[in-house]
Formats: structure tokens, sequence, C-alpha cells
């Protein structure tokens, strides 16, 4: 196995210690602790719920980030969507393959591969990687709304690499 130092700027405030890149603080903290929160969480009130109340933080995040990256790199349409996934899976959440991407539509199919979730879980046979549909339709919409396209979207995972026979994850992103 190879390995490589990261790809993405990461500066440390000498007086702060807050970590950023780009234009936004990061934290950075071992996967199993992270992943360990995330389903103590599911045990407590369940994964449907929890995938609520992801989703609804997810987009806000993802719509949040787009609007201040694109800003930071000049960026617009695509070229944002692509350095979404691209942050995304420097970040170790796992390998984000855009697929399909119709801005003005509102569509999309995202291919996710070497999931942080599914590492974590195994095969569960259930789909582990909901923690991720808010920030497709996020994205999205933020890059839809600097267009000036007027269309919304939602998102879901329609396949999980948890699950028996599936060796990837995809989400899908349509109009409301």
């Amino acid at each position: 196995m190879s390995v490589h130092a990261p790809e993405m700027p990461i500066d440390v405030n000498d007086e702060t210690g807050v970590w950023t890149t780009d234009a936004l603080p990061m934290l950075y903290v071992p996967r199993h602790f992270f992943v360990n929160n995330h389903m103590g969480i599911e045990e407590e009130i369940g994964a449907e719920k929890y995938a609520d109340i992801l989703y609804k933080a997810g987009y806000k995040s993802a719509h949040y980030w787009c609007e201040k990256e694109a800003a930071e790199h000049g960026m617009s349409g695509a070229d944002v969507f692509e350095h979404y996934m691209k942050r995304l899976s420097q970040r170790g959440w796992g390998f984000f393959i855009t697929e399909e991407l119709d801005l003005e539509k509102g569509t999309a199919k995202v291919r996710l591969e070497n999931s942080a979730f599914v590492y974590q879980y195994g095969k569960v046979n259930r789909k582990v990687d909901y923690m991720f549909t808010g920030w497709f339709a996020g994205a999205m919409d933020q890059i839809a709304e600097s267009l000036g396209y007027e269309v919304r979207t939602k998102a879901i995972q329609t396949q999980c690499a948890a699950e028996e026979g599936c060796d990837v994850g995809y989400f899908e992103v349509t109009p409301l």
C-alpha cells in the first residue's frame, strides 16, 4: 500500500491552534472517534431520526462551504461541485466520484468508494452513509442559486457498500 501527504493546504494558527484549509476552520479527529460517536447517537435515537437530523445539518453546511470556497477560489458552476467532491475525498471520508451532473436540471449521481463509515460498520446489510446525503443537495442548491437557477433538490443514497453484494455506494440528487 502506498501513501502520500495530504493534497490540500493545512495551516495552523500559532496563537490559537486553529487549523484551516482554504478559507475555513477545520478539525482533525481520529476516524474511530467520529464514527463511534455517530454510532452511539444512532443507538440512542435510531438511524432514521439521526439521518433526518444529519440531512438538515449537512445540507446547511455544504451550502455554506460551497459559497465560501467558490468565493475563495473564484470558481463557479460544476467546478465548485467537483472541488467539493475532491475536498471530501482528500479529507478521508472516502472517494467521491461524480458520474453525472446537470446543475440546471438539478440532477447528479455520485459514487462513493472506500467509505469511512463502511470501514467501521462492515457489512451490516443497510445503508450507513446517510450522513452524506444532505451534503449533495446543499452543494447542488448553492451552486444552482449562484447561477440563477430556480431548481431545488433532494438527495438519497441508493446503494451502500455495507449492503450485501455491493462494493460501492451511490447517491442521486433530483429536483424536489
